[in-house]
């Protein structure tokens, strides 16, 4: 159970906190510059738990279920965070909705399916839309810890969308598995 893939996980959702205190406040550039490093060390870890349990034959229940939890947890609050101090507006705020409502859905398809014992398996394309996404986050908040570079945040903007279309696609795929398991 406390194998280092777990506790990379568990050490995810513990510096989510440490990363929302970091971006409290909109103009503390140097908040979001740590902000952004930590982030990136969190976002690696999403990376090794994964490799690290499958390459030393150690993946676990709890491993399996805390996983997607600790992803979701820190995209919700990265997302909240950025949207709350501005750095996310307008008619970007649909690529965020967007991305947030799927990470609902797909949780909640994967509750039912999986108590009726059917396993959706995480899809190449869902991996890219991961990544891109990460890569949006990454992006915005970097580019509130150097705010004399706009086009480090018109970089996340644009990922963020590219983000969101791969989120409807992979939204959909998820939903089309999951329909044919409904009454």
């Amino acid at each position: 159970m406390w194998t280092l893939p777990n506790l990379l996980t568990l050490s995810r959702i513990v510096g989510v906190p440490v990363l929302v205190a970091l971006l409290w406040w909109p103009n503390w550039a140097a908040g979001y510059l740590i902000g952004f490093a930590l982030y990136a060390l969190i976002a690696i870890t999403d990376y090794l738990d994964g490799y690290l349990a499958r390459a030393q034959g150690t993946v676990s229940k709890l491993g399996v279920f805390l996983d997607p939890i600790a992803d979701k947890i820190m995209v919700a609050a990265v997302v909240l965070m950025l949207v709350a101090n501005h750095d996310i507006g307008g008619w970007h705020l649909i690529a965020a909705m967007i991305i947030l409502l799927r990470e609902i859905m797909v949780s909640g398809l994967r509750e039912f399916l999986g108590g009726i014992q059917v396993s959706v398996p995480v899809s190449k394309l869902a991996k890219w839309k991961t990544t891109l996404q990460l890569v949006a986050l990454g992006a915005l908040i970097l580019g509130g810890g150097v705010p004399h570079w706009p086009w480090v945040h018109s970089v996340g903007l644009a990922a963020l969308w590219g983000a969101a279309v791969l989120t409807l696609v992979t939204g959909w795929d998820y939903l089309r598995v999951g329909l044919k398991h409904m009454d």
